[in-house]
């Protein structure tokens, strides 16, 4: 049923594909002539929402009866039912019965997905696949992404951000990385014999990771992803080894370079010297974490990185399976992640909400089955009210989109979502979306289904 929602999205994707591959990867918005195009009814049109109940993310308190005015793209003003004058020719919504929240924000996602084959499908498919994956996550709820490095999609990502921002096509907000920095060896397809190709780009000097960090933030990146670690196995007894991938020197300069050029660094790390290094760097923040210890945490404290879990990835079958095998059950990367998270946390660690997912419907962890990282979260020891918050002010803020999205306020992108319960009661809620609005257009709306 989800897959209809993309046919019409894929079908113009093909007939303008070579448009978005020659369009500048830094254009952002839509064009002059589709601003002149646009019917100036929509720019007119006053939507009123009625919220019954109003999740205030910045405060974490629900708020009852209140009117949202939403005019073009943004909100207009929102306040208490007695307070707001609702237009006559306004097209009002009545979510009365619900729990209205910010549109979510996931902050790890990988739209170019891992069950679509990099050596048989041709880019041009596996682009209009993500496009399709995408719009599965904003009937999600999830209006905006992070999507951390492309998988063999090379800077198409970029394409597809720039084509949702003109509005050649529906989909969330995109903030993207292009194919991201790993060292030799990872990534490559084939044998010694047939070398395929590599899925990211390649660096093993801080030299050339410098060039890279140019290149792609020429061609388009918002951010710099890097994996400082690659591969990790357990013993029988369940101690973990991390193979560590980059040289503290070659993490330096990748941070280095990116922040000269003000953009941020996202870095994968799941323990060990590799991420390490990352903290010891100042990135931006650190993906995964399984392993961390006191020094670790005291250091990401001091310096503002944010922790990004993805905590039900590895309670997946892409791990947990193989971890419980090799350890007789003794240890996986879950638990680790599980010990250190708690421990984050307690000492003021910023957590974000990151999910992943990363393949099509069918698919190990797919795309629009991200909500079940809000009940990890909260089992992990965040409060509902963080985790929600993790997903929507505190992902705005960590992505640099504070003043346009995140919480409901006058001025910011009218990106609304709605549940029929109480989230803060029952977190499983936010994986039960019933209403789904990005920048005033509505994209899900059950809330009068039978």
């Amino acid at each position: 049923m989800l897959r209809t929602f993309s046919l019409i999205a894929v079908i113009a994707a093909v007939s303008l594909l070579g448009m978005m591959r020659t369009a500048s990867a830094q254009e952002e918005g839509p064009s002059q002539e589709q601003k002149k195009a646009a019917p100036s009814q929509l720019e007119l049109q006053v939507i009123a929402i009625k919220a019954g109940h109003l999740f205030d993310s910045k405060s974490g308190q629900v708020i009852n009866d209140q009117v949202i005015l939403i005019k073009g793209d943004k909100i207009t003003d929102v306040g208490g039912g007695g307070s707001i004058t609702i237009p006559l020719n306004a097209q009002v919504i009545d979510l009365g019965q619900l729990t209205v929240l910010p549109g979510l924000i996931d902050g790890h996602t990988h739209i170019f997905s891992s069950n679509v084959s990099f050596v048989n499908t041709s880019r041009e498919y596996r682009t209009l696949v993500a496009v399709s994956d995408a719009q599965l996550d904003l009937r999600a709820g999830f209006t905006t992404l992070r999507d951390l490095m492309s998988h063999g999609g090379g800077y198409a990502d970029v394409d597809i951000r720039n084509a949702i921002n003109r509005g050649l096509v529906p989909g969330p907000r995109l903030q993207v990385s292009t194919p991201g920095l790993v060292a030799t060896g990872e990534g490559m397809v084939g044998t010694w014999e047939l070398k395929v190709g590599n899925r990211y780009d390649v660096a093993d000097s801080p030299w050339e990771a410098r060039k890279i960090v140019r290149e792609e933030i020429h061609y388009g990146a918002d951010w710099i992803k890097f994996h400082a670690t690659a591969g990790y196995k357990f013993d029988s007894d369940g101690k973990l080894t991390v193979d560590s991938t980059f040289t503290p020197e070659e993490v330096k300069a990748i941070v280095d370079e990116a922040h000269r050029h003000h953009k941020k660094v996202a870095c994968h790390a799941f323990g060990g010297e590799g991420l390490k290094s990352c903290i010891e760097a100042g990135v931006d923040t650190l993906e995964h974490g399984n392993v961390l210890d006191d020094d670790d945490i005291k250091t990401m404290v001091q310096k503002g990185i944010y922790l990004d879990l993805t905590a039900e990835h590895y309670l997946t079958e892409d791990y947990l399976p193989a971890d419980t095998k090799a350890t007789g059950g003794k240890n996986s990367l879950a638990a680790l992640q599980e010990a250190s998270a708690r421990k984050a946390i307690a000492k003021g660690v910023k957590l974000t909400f990151g999910s992943g997912v990363h393949s099509t419907p069918g698919g190990i962890h797919a795309h629009g089955t991200q909500g079940t990282e809000f009940a990890t979260l909260v089992k992990y020891g965040l409060s509902p009210t963080k985790a929600i918050q993790a997903a929507t002010i505190v992902n705005a803020e960590m992505m640099g989109w504070k003043d346009k999205i995140g919480s409901i306020d006058k001025g910011k992108f009218a990106d609304i979502v709605a549940v029929s319960g109480d989230p803060l009661k029952d977190i499983t809620e936010l994986e039960r979306i019933k209403f789904v609005m990005k920048g005033g257009q509505i994209f899900r709306n059950e809330v009068n289904a039978k």
